[in-house]
């Protein structure tokens, strides 16, 4: 299968070339501006589909709207229908076409001449109405505001918000790409198409999540980025750090016992962190009434004690770093951990709650009789 991209290095363009690769599609054209006129011609003469992506939407000139998008689609069917091979054409139009100003008519004229294209020739055509899609690989200050605010927040660059309460449709540029590759033959659906999940919100909640995410850093607090709109903005925003922002410290608490330092804290999952010990050291020495707790040794040999505070049973388990075991602390159970190897002892911890200094929900007691 023959495929052919135009607006190929730009931003949806960018991503979709490496998923066709990484899908083991070698017969692909690139095209872009700067490729010539005769080269067109040929790549799009052996198509059997072509992803249309190239267009304009920041133009010094509102005339070069119609040229960019318009015409250069009516281009693009004309030589698909004199080369008779009934390609299909996926265009990548936009909810501005809806719109009465020059961008969203040369848009609508773009639809227009696919959906010839397709009424004289039989062949399928595709048309993708976006919403302002978002993701890696997009150029801030140009043709996304999530690229924008992304960039400028990694930096600490000021950003400027007219209305917060602005409504925004968005669509992660890899939800894009999905869509269009499952229009590939064999295929058969045609027509105007919506993709998705499109994600409904305001620019100032947009704005808010991102700053969010910088903050995470120093609060080590981290939002729900698991799922839905947060997760892709998390996605995104990350991917505009420079390199010299790739990595960050935390803060270290150090006492004769060895060291304790927080990894993260989440909203309702409680909080991760890691501690160690020196050898023949003991930690712990208490029991919670609801607070649970997982602990991971992961280098070197650690010796659990519990003890119930109302009926005085105990209970110890020894673990080995070499091998992935966790304990679990449990309500009304005093615990402590000793470092029993004669070596550092490292150990990541989770917590179900967040710490609260107002209520620790942590009792000294002694474990060890």
């Amino acid at each position: 299968m023959r495929i052919v991209v135009t607006g190929a290095t730009g931003f949806i363009g960018t991503t979709l070339r490496l998923r066709l690769a990484e899908s083991g599609h070698s017969d692909v054209a690139s095209l872009g501006r700067d490729t010539p006129r005769e080269l067109w011609s040929d790549a799009l003469a052996g198509a059997d589909v072509v992803v249309h992506l190239a267009g304009v939407n920041r133009p010094t000139d509102v005339a070069e709207y119609a040229h960019g998008n318009a015409e250069l689609t009516e281009r693009v069917c004309a030589a698909l229908s004199d080369a008779g091979r009934r390609a299909t054409i996926i265009l990548s139009s936009s909810i501005q076409a809806e719109r009465d100003h020059a961008y969203g008519a040369s848009k609508r004229a773009a639809e227009s001449a696919v959906e010839r294209y397709a009424a004289t020739t039989g062949a399928r055509g595709c048309v993708l109405r976006l919403p302002n899609v978002f993701g890696k690989w997009a150029r801030p200050n140009y043709n996304s505001a999530v690229a924008t605010f992304c960039h400028n927040i990694a930096r600490g660059i000021p950003i400027i918000v007219h209305d917060p309460a602005s409504p925004v449709s968005l669509i992660h540029v890899d939800d894009v790409v999905d869509g269009m590759l499952s229009l590939f033959p064999p295929s058969a659906i045609s027509g105007r198409i919506s993709l998705g999940p499109v994600h409904q919100s305001t620019v100032g909640e947009v704005v808010a999540l991102i700053t969010s995410f910088a903050e995470s850093r120093v609060t080590l607090m981290m939002p729900r980025v698991g799922t839905g709109l947060v997760r892709a903005l998390y996605s995104a925003y990350v991917s505009y750090l420079p390199p010299a922002a790739f990595a960050y410290d935390l803060v270290r608490h150090e006492d004769p016992r060895g060291v304790f330092s927080e990894l993260l804290r989440t909203t309702d999952s409680g909080q991760i962190s890691y501690f160690s010990a020196h050898p023949g050291i003991t930690r712990g020495g208490h029991y919670h009434h609801a607070k649970t707790e997982k602990f991971l040794v992961v280098h070197g040999r650690a010796r659990f004690c519990f003890r119930h505070v109302v009926t005085g049973e105990q209970h110890s388990i020894d673990v080995d770093g070499a091998g992935p075991r966790v304990v679990e602390t449990v309500p009304g159970w005093a615990h402590d951990i000793t470092n029993i190897g004669d070596t550092e002892m490292i150990v990541l911890l989770w917590a179900n709650e967040v710490f609260d200094p107002s209520r620790p929900d942590t009792v000294a007691a002694r474990v060890s009789s």
